[in-house]
């Protein structure tokens, strides 16, 4: 059915289900429905009297409410978490009189914020180590397969397909330490009143700042935090939501560099992302098979690179303890930050997990450039046979050029050992010069390399989300 209203393609067409629900209403309004209840148990344990009827009437209407009276009620008070106080009062009537006691909007509004944060956090760790998982199983499968290297996207010395993709790997596993360490250092708000103050409950609990203390830790406890910010103003820190989104550009860095990759090796017909049966890479060019799955991690990439500048701007216009110009910009970029970043990990595991390889394209394009990077080797032959190292490397220079101009003026094959094994200098036959071309004496220590990366650095990381490393590459249903 058609709808009038826009729709954002995150949630339409791109995000998970599960990191939608953490920015949806649901969430975000069950959770300060339980906020409430940690704050009203808490102060009870710690001596205010709250009612028992109180705290079961908010338990049971944890997840109950009704958005439409709740937009009613906003639209008459002009406040959104009063409009959910009142509307919890009238499901809850028992407990109306010690709703949101003693606190301000930001302990719902930020608190869930945080939470928010962690819950988010953690599925995008656990999407890293999917990815991670799935490209680990693509570099041991294709350690030893010898591959042109490219620097400035020319022509280098030889690779091999497995050591590439650790590349892509250890990028992920720097992603993934920097989300692990945002989880250990994230803190809770807290109950702090209306400035930071605590104000509001040293008079609730008559000058016993000890027990507001506690209040303050309790809170944080039952909402499962173990810390929490020494200090605040009415809000915490923007630096946090800063933070986050600096890191989750960083993952965004990654999985496009990856795409970008994956992109560039598909022009040259050595590794393709899935392309399905029924799939159409063109409208007007059927034979086409664009990389569209890489070049939308590439787009929704960069959105989220970009989102990062927002809590940056916010952070560093804050004033004094509080001013409520970040309030408009969070709701918009913190989520689509992580709706992004989801969707491009979600993208770059369906990449991974079903990259098609061509072993003879990748043959060919790397023997046509492997006489030129042999000549080290023959030069340092020729000299132990008693050649003249100067004269040697002057003879290869002069081949070098006209096997080159063989190759890009007139389209042949490249000749340069074929002219190599003519001239006496060398004082070497095309046979030897053919058992010198076998790629594998030119990747070096690269097929270990990715034995010794895979065992000392993946599997340690991956050992912390076992479930992950079981996590099928998700289809697209777009």
């Amino acid at each position: 059915m058609a709808s009038d209203r826009y729709s954002n393609p995150l949630t339409e067409r791109y995000a998970s289900p599960e990191m939608s629900q953490l920015f949806s209403a649901q969430f975000k309004f069950g959770t300060w429905r339980r906020l409430w209840l940690a704050l009203a148990e808490a102060e009870r344990e710690l001596g205010l009297p709250v009612p028992d009827e109180a705290i079961e009437a908010i338990r049971a209407h944890l997840d109950d409410f009704d958005l439409k009276r709740a937009a009613e009620l906003e639209r008459q008070l002009r406040h959104d978490v009063m409009a959910h106080v009142h509307h919890l009062g009238e499901q809850a009537p028992a407990a109306r009189a010690i709703i949101h006691l003693g606190a301000t909007s930001a302990y719902v509004g930020d608190n869930t914020d945080l939470i928010q944060h962690r819950e988010a956090l953690k599925l995008v760790a656990r999407r890293i180590a999917a990815v991670v998982a799935a490209l680990a199983r693509f570099a041991r499968e294709h350690r030893d397969l010898a591959t042109l290297g490219f620097t400035h996207f020319q022509p280098a010395q030889p690779t091999t397909v497995g050591k590439r993709a650790t590349l892509w790997i250890q990028d992920l596993l720097l992603d993934l330490e920097e989300v692990e360490f945002r989880l250990r250092t994230l803190r809770f708000r807290g109950v702090r009143g209306t400035t930071g103050t605590q104000a509001s409950f040293m008079d609730l609990f008559e000058g016993d700042g000890e027990k507001v203390e506690r209040l303050n830790r309790l809170v944080a406890r039952k909402m499962g935090f173990e810390q929490v910010y020494g200090v605040t103003g009415q809000t915490y820190t923007r630096k946090t939501d800063y933070a986050c989104l600096a890191t989750l550009a960083g993952v965004a860095q990654s999985a496009s560099k990856f795409a970008n990759d994956v992109r560039l090796l598909s022009h040259l017909k050595e590794v393709e992302e899935p392309f399905e049966e029924q799939q159409i890479g063109s409208s007007a060019m059927p034979y086409k098979r664009n990389p569209m799955r890489c070049e939308r991690i590439n787009a929704l990439a960069r959105h989220a690179i970009v989102l990062s500048l927002d809590p940056a701007f916010t952070a560093a216009q804050q004033w004094f303890e509080r001013t409520l110009d970040d309030s408009a910009n969070k709701r918009i970029a913190v989520p689509e930050a992580y709706l992004s970043v989801d969707a491009v990990l979600l993208l770059m595991h369906n990449v991974a997990g079903g990259m098609v390889v061509y072993p003879e394209m990748i043959r060919r394009r790397l023997m046509e450039e492997l006489p030129f990077m042999a000549t080290e080797n023959l030069m340092m032959r020729a000299a132990k046979r008693g050649g003249d190292r100067q004269d040697l490397h002057e003879r290869v220079r002069v081949h070098s050029i006209e096997a080159g101009r063989e190759v890009k003026q007139h389209g042949r094959p490249n000749d340069l050992m074929d002219r190599i094994a003519a001239d006496p200098t060398f004082g070497v036959t095309r046979a030897e010069l053919d058992e010198d071309l076998r790629p594998e004496l030119y990747v070096g220590r690269a097929p270990e390399q990715v034995d010794e990366f895979l065992d000392e650095w993946v599997a340690p990381a991956l050992a912390r989300y076992p479930e992950a490393q079981h996590d099928a590459a998700p289809e697209l249903t777009v």
